[in-house]
């Protein structure tokens, strides 16, 4: 029995909170939402609702007030979108353009927040911490040109405040004043529409897409598709049951399903449409201008001898619009160096902690790279531990002995960094500042060194969904975004040289989606295509793979899916040495080799120690097996 002195007591009483807490919150979604059968679970991944299935951010274990409203504000928000929010009505009036498209839904999940806001006063106050919450984390407090502010965050915390009476979040306030003078005067007048219909999804779905007209943005709208439209395209499914009805049926057929249910279908129609998906894809990539195939900065792999070639029915819609370039093709130089002058500022009293434990990476490889002596020699460093010899006959020579370089394997490191939206903040500082010291010190040590990242082009599809919508909204495209795939540091450049295009990772608009499954691919086959003899590749992300583009029109778990088979490839039959490391994500589901961090400052001895760890593992195995050999020897 639990008593005084006993220390599992606490950590039991603490236990008992968080699971009464948990309780609480997943009662209060399903009441909202009107859902008695929802499923909430609390993970360490990033929140996200999936049909019936809503993820929550795990509390911390010493969970404060603030930690308590900002996860009750998501849950809160996740909980009105189903209660108030029809995806049949927002894809029938969504704009097919990408940036109208993000203005569009940002928008209408403000509408949703509002209507519980006005309704339930502790909801209002759990949904302001948890936008001050997600600016803050993004730094958008320190955003001071309009050419970084997002339009569709700007817009929709002004429709918040229209709707709700509510001022933006204090972090958020200069991004908000630099639109507010140039949207107050061109819609002004149409916010008070908004606020007149707030409960009409329909209406209030019309008046956002006049607003998007005097945006500018008219050309980006497309046809609204009217209800008779949808009775024909309904009436056209019944008289020939092979097609379908489009992306609203599809993604309506998502949201409404169980995870189970969703994966099934999506593997149903993999098995039923790959013809016809696979030709269309053939079809646009004979179409492009450029290579289709992902670049290896000039190496071409073979991909017979590359198994990631091979691992699984996994689907790209079009390559045309992806691209793999070098950090200073997308900055200038003097901008560049502005940027990693700001990067410098940011993390100034982290380089010393980050540069004593690269040093004491360095003390261990080198240790490694010299290890044994050859003895009786004429010249070198005196033998002390023979010095008894010359005792008992002076005239023996004096013994030294000369150190020996011993075997060391050439290697070379490839760092690749999730620049997704999500590592907006204290997550891609840090992570840009370790690689960069990381970098230098392997070079000391001889080990050559790649720094990748990995993103998209633009949020929620850019051209591809756009080509996709313009011939004919093939069923299951596949991926369905525009990949950025982008080189700061080449394994043969040297530090120096690439130092300041760690920089670009400070960029505002750089950070947007992240699919891992094809960066994975990307990064090993520009390994495999190395010349050492041992190759490491180390991943660096905060969350699972997410592209709401893909995810609309293809089963739920399509990119997750796809990162695991990615990934059981390269463990499996791949020689390169694939580790990760989680920001406040549990990366030890995906990968054998793996290490999650809740703290972004701990990523630098997280680095440092899975690297040690590797070579203390080299060095292991290479001296284990001479000892054996030298058993051998002797019994022979």
């Amino acid at each position: 029995m639990a008593g005084i002195g006993d220390n599992n007591r606490k950590g039991k009483l603490a236990d008992t909170r968080h699971e009464t807490f948990r309780n609480a919150v997943a009662g209060t979604m399903r009441a909202i939402a009107g859902r008695p059968d929802l499923e909430v679970n609390f993970t360490s991944d990033r929140p996200a609702l999936v049909g019936d299935t809503a993820r929550l951010p795990e509390p911390p274990r010493r969970v404060t007030a603030k930690d308590i409203a900002v996860t009750r504000g998501v849950g809160d928000s996740m909980a009105l979108k189903l209660a108030a929010h029809d995806t049949n009505v927002h894809q029938r009036y969504a704009p097919e353009g990408a940036d109208a498209r993000a203005v569009f839904d940002a928008v209408e999940g403000a509408r949703c927040d509002a209507l519980g806001a006005q309704a339930m006063e502790g909801v209002a106050s759990n949904l302001s911490a948890m936008l001050e919450d997600r600016y803050h984390r993004g730094n958008y407090h320190e955003i001071s040109d309009q050419a970084d502010a997002p339009l569709q965050d700007a817009l929709a915390l002004l429709v918040r405040e229209k709707l709700t009476g509510a001022a933006p979040p204090e972090s958020a306030k200069t991004l908000v004043d630099l639109w507010r003078p140039a949207l107050e005067g061109k819609i002004g007048d149409n916010l008070e529409n908004l606020a007149a219909c707030i409960s009409d999804q329909k209406g209030f779905a019309t008046a956002m897409r006049d607003i998007l007209a005097q945006l500018d943005m008219a050309e980006e709208l497309g046809q609204e598709q009217g209800e008779s439209e949808e009775e024909r395209d309904g009436e056209s499914e019944v008289d020939t049951p092979d097609e379908t009805s489009g992306e609203a049926g599809e993604e309506s057929a998502e949201e409404n399903a169980t995870p189970q249910e969703s994966e099934r279908t999506g593997e149903e129609e993999s098995a039923e449409d790959v013809e016809d998906s696979d030709y269309t894809a053939e079809d646009v990539r004979e179409d492009d201008s450029g290579d289709s195939e992902d670049s290896t900065d000039g190496v071409r792999v073979d991909e017979t001898s590359n198994p990631v070639n091979r691992a699984s029915e996994y689907r790209v819609y079009t390559r045309q619009f992806d691209e793999t370039v070098h950090a200073e093709e997308l900055c200038d130089t003097a901008e560049l160096d502005r940027l990693r002058g700001f990067l410098d500022r940011q993390l100034a009293h982290l380089q010393g902690a980050v540069a004593r434990l690269a040093n004491r990476l360095q003390r261990r490889l080198m240790a490694q790279q010299s290890r044994s002596w050859d003895f009786d020699q004429e010249e070198g460093v005196l033998d002390t531990a023979r010095l008894s010899r010359v005792v008992t006959d002076p005239m023996q020579p004096l013994a030294f002995k000369i150190e020996r370089e011993s075997e060391f394997r050439d290697t070379v490191v490839t760092l690749l960094i999730d620049n997704s939206g999500s590592m907006r903040g204290r997550p891609i500082t840090v992570a840009a500042t370790c690689a960069d010291i990381l970098a230098r010190t392997l070079e000391r040590c001889h080990v050559k060194v790649e720094i990748l990242g990995f993103t998209t082009r633009a949020w929620k599809g850019g051209s591809s969904r756009d080509h996709w919508l313009q011939h004919g909204k093939k069923p299951s495209p596949g991926r369905l975004n525009d990949l950025r795939h982008i080189i700061y540091k080449a394994a043969d450049a040297p530090w120096r040289r690439a130092r300041r295009n760690l920089g670009l990772m400070m960029r505002e608009g750089l950070l947007k989606e992240n699919i891992d499954g094809e960066a994975l691919q990307w990064a090993h086959e520009r390994l495999i295509a190395r010349p050492e003899q041992r190759r490491i590749l180390m991943v660096i992300s905060d969350g699972a793979p997410v592209d709401d583009a893909t995810l609309s029109v293809n089963a739920g778990n399509y990119l997750e899916k796809h990162l695991r088979s990615v990934i059981a490839e390269i463990e499996d039959r791949s020689p390169v040495e694939l580790i990760a490391i989680g920001i406040g994500h549990d990366v030890t589901r995906y990968y054998r080799r793996a290490v999650t961090i809740v703290d972004a400052e701990e990523l630098a001895g997280a680095m440092v120690n899975q690297l040690a760890d590797l070579f203390e593992d080299e060095r292991d195995t290479r001296g284990g097996g001479q000892r054996r050999g030298r058993g051998i020897r002797r019994a022979a």
